[in-house]
């Protein structure tokens, strides 16, 4: 009986791990795309690993760090290329 519960308690451990690595993820993809930490971290803290998946599909604000960090990777990308037609 004894080893029974150290198997679920190790079992819990990780999926403990698993739950609060998916809010964190959710969070901070949440805070990128523009719509605050909160709402990720409630998104995460309730769906688990689906919460983090769904916000890799939320589309971004205008102003937020998610787009300009690709416009900032375009623009990088097209410099790289002008210098290579020279």
């Amino acid at each position: 009986m004894l080893i029974l519960a150290a198997d679920l308690g190790a079992k819990a451990l990780w999926l403990l791990y698993l739950w609060l690595a998916s809010a964190i993820a959710a969070s901070e993809l949440s805070k990128r795309k523009g719509y605050g930490e909160k709402w990720g971290l409630g998104t995460g803290l309730i769906l688990s690993f689906v919460g983090a998946i769904i916000w890799l599909f939320v589309p971004a604000r205008e102003n937020s760090r998610w787009k300009q960090r690709k416009a900032h990777k375009e623009a990088v990308q097209a410099a790289s290329e002008a210098a290579e037609e020279r």
